[in-house]
């Protein structure tokens, strides 16, 4: 008889699921990101530096998300042990 999920085994579970998402979401994001500045870019070349600057800020913020993620893994898949 099934007597329920464990918090090890939720977390087993749970962890790369979130990963998962987490990745997924930055990796769309960037790809929307760069996107979007490079067709600003192409509509106006003399602002570049700037949209470029811009875009490399948006880009670590974003690249954080998964970076935050990763480090959760590592801190909690200790307690799966």
């Amino acid at each position: 008889m099934f007597s329920g999920w464990t918090f090890k085994e939720v977390l087993a579970f749970a962890l790369p699921i979130g990963l998962a998402l987490a990745a997924f979401g930055s990796a769309t994001a960037l790809g929307r990101a760069v996107s979007a500045a490079m067709e600003a870019i192409g509509r106006q070349p003399e602002a570049a530096p700037k949209i470029q600057g811009a875009m490399v800020i948006g880009i670590a913020l974003i690249e954080a998300l998964t970076i935050y993620a990763l480090v959760t893994v590592f801190f909690l898949g200790g307690k799966i042990q």
